[in-house]
């Protein structure tokens, strides 16, 4: 049987990868040509059934997807980075290093995922404060999560909105306005609870 997968032109894999059925990788976006963008995806990276991944992205080494996660061009994405299936991540978004992004999570363009930060499954960011406005797609601003802050399932992350250094946010919040950091926010909207350094579980 042949190979079950495309990769698209100037698309650079390291050594180890494991590329399962009907992935395809290195998908010239809308204006470009095939080759145009240079993708690389580094060594011991494991890419699951079904991922889509468009060209001009840079990835790092052990970079793992679940099945059904969709990558639009041009994001820098560091090593060690996990993304769960059925995620999608828009264009121009920057995640660091050892991020764990679980299942079914929504990532818009111009995101920021700082180093360690872990985002729960179903979790929402949002980068257009007015929708279907006549500028909107001039004005669009991700949010950025900064190191090792976690935001639990089901959560809203309204555009520009910046959760704070080992901050926590709870399962089903809508956060929209900033998170300072250490802080525990929950609720819609999400309000300060107490602080991290209060939770027995983060002092072990």
């Amino acid at each position: 049987m042949g190979k079950r997968y495309k990769i698209y032109s100037n698309v650079k894999l390291g050594r180890n990868v494991m590329i399962g059925d009907f992935v395809i990788i290195g998908v010239p976006p809308s204006g470009k040509k095939d080759g145009e963008l240079e993708t690389k995806i580094g060594d011991n990276s494991v890419i699951r059934s079904h991922t889509v991944i468009y060209a001009g992205n840079i990835i790092g080494d052990n970079f793992h997807t679940g099945h059904r996660v969709l990558i639009r061009e041009e994001n820098k994405i560091g090593e060690n980075v996990s993304i769960g299936s059925g995620s999608n991540v828009e264009h121009h978004v920057i995640i660091g290093n050892n991020v764990r992004i679980h299942s079914n999570v929504f990532i818009p363009e111009y995101t920021v995922l700082e180093d360690n930060s872990w985002i729960g499954p179903n979790v929402v960011f949002t980068n257009a404060k007015y929708p279907r406005t006549k500028n909107t797609k001039k004005k669009l601003k991700g949010a950025i999560v900064c190191k090792e802050a976690m935001i639990g399932a089901n959560a809203t992350i309204l555009p520009s909105v910046k959760i704070g250094e080992k901050a926590l946010v709870g399962a089903g919040s809508v956060v929209v306005k900033d998170v300072p950091p250490y802080k525990v926010v929950a609720g819609n909207p999400a309000r300060v609870i107490k602080d991290i350094r209060e939770i027995d579980d983060y002092n072990e």
